[in-house]
């Protein structure tokens, strides 16, 4: 085990009820982390499952620390709050992070960056009407270079200077995050991309995951926040459904 002292960098696993795939997030985050050669420790935080994803978890070489929170932010700040390192790593459980991607966060926090996000692909396909969908959403998201909630880095000080990810979203809080960041100062966007779970969309939920993100995208525009506030009205995120189905990169 790294020594605390000695540690450049945490990698930070939210998850909830996800034990089909965890074993494998937590062993490619592994792999990669020690292809870097760079002091790591990597954490799950384990939000009130109700199967075996902590235990597989430790199985596979993860430190679990255990919530009950069910919201993303307070989630995200448990692990956040969890480390010393001075470098902060965030990725979802259903999320691949290729190395490249780490080692340009690692170099961007290296050269001064106070935070950063990354480009995001899907493992999978949805309908034309979806694709067509998510493409636009991403342009528009990718013009304003901010990081999306399944891949975001920061430095430690700059984590605990903004008290961590704003807990009164349920949603977005990304979104805030990459904002209150820019504020501090340079924001890494990189060009490169990680590869997230299209899961809800073969799940038959690409509709419904369209206009909950169409819904967001208004809400944001004019600046109506009380749903964002809500988990009931953030269902999509929030309902317990998982596809127990390893993450597709082939």
């Amino acid at each position: 085990m790294t020594p605390i002292a000695d540690l450049h960098y945490a990698i930070i696993v939210p998850a909830w009820n996800e034990e089909a795939i965890i074993a494998q997030t937590v062993g490619q985050l592994r792999t990669i982390a020690e292809n870097l050669g760079r002091p790591y420790e990597l954490i799950v935080v384990d939000d009130a499952s109700s199967d075996r994803t902590a235990e597989y978890a430790v199985a596979a070489g993860a430190r679990v620390v255990r919530v009950e929170k069910r919201q993303i932010a307070a989630v995200r700040n448990a692990g956040g709050h969890a480390s010393t390192a001075p470098y902060l790593i965030f990725v979802d459980a259903d999320t691949w992070l290729p190395e490249t991607v780490l080692r340009h966060a690692l170099l961007e926090l290296d050269r001064g960056a106070v935070g950063g996000g990354s480009r995001v692909a899907f493992d999978g396909r949805g309908g034309p009407l979806s694709e067509a969908f998510f493409e636009a959403f991403k342009v528009l998201w990718y013009a304003q270079e901010l990081a999306a909630g399944c891949f975001i880095f920061m430095r430690r000080d700059a984590f605990i200077a903004l008290k961590g990810f704003d807990e009164q979203w349920f949603a977005g809080e990304e979104f805030w995050m990459s904002k209150a960041l820019k504020a501090r100062g340079r924001f890494a966007f990189l060009s490169e991309e990680v590869v997230s779970s299209a899961r809800k969309q073969r799940a038959g939920t690409g509709p419904r995951m369209m206009l909950t993100l169409l819904a967001l995208t208004v809400w944001f525009a004019i600046g109506r926040r009380k749903p964002l506030q809500s988990r009931e009205k953030l269902a999509f995120w929030y309902d317990g459904k998982r596809e127990g189905k390893p993450i597709d990169l082939g």
